[in-house]
């Protein structure tokens, strides 16, 4: 399975008054995470939608496990774990100097420019092996 890992510092507007992240932010690096997926193979969102093709999110998940705080140094890692019909998920961890913080997966489902459901592009299946 295909994983990429993104490193990321934590800058000062990504936290609350008490420095730490706030919550709804590990939501912004999942994406993060799953646009530099694709960009380390070869395919970007923009292209997908140059094609006619988008990957709203229609499910999201995280499990909050230990705080990051400002200036820490992180790595999120993403990888797909599962592609079905029209859907699909990515999966998301996110590192403090080797320990765990968050994890969590977001599913998307294929659409047309116009929101109407369609396959996923093979290009894209091939990518990751499924």
């Amino acid at each position: 399975m295909k994983t990429h890992i993104l490193k990321y510092r934590v800058p000062y507007a990504d936290v609350d008054q008490m420095s730490v992240v706030y919550y709804a932010n590990y939501f912004v690096y999942f994406e993060r995470g799953r646009n530099e997926l694709l960009r380390s193979l070869g395919l970007t969102y923009k292209a997908l939608e140059d094609r006619g093709v988008m990957l709203p999110v229609i499910e999201s998940y995280c499990k909050y496990i230990k705080s990051a705080h400002y200036d820490d140094d992180l790595e999120i890692t993403t990888k797909m774990s599962n592609i079905k019909g029209i859907r699909m998920k990515m999966e998301c961890e996110i590192f403090r100097d080797g320990k765990k913080l968050v994890e969590g997966y977001t599913w998307h489902v294929s659409t047309d420019l116009k929101g109407k459901p369609c396959r996923i592009p093979t290009q894209l299946i091939k990518l990751f092996d499924f």
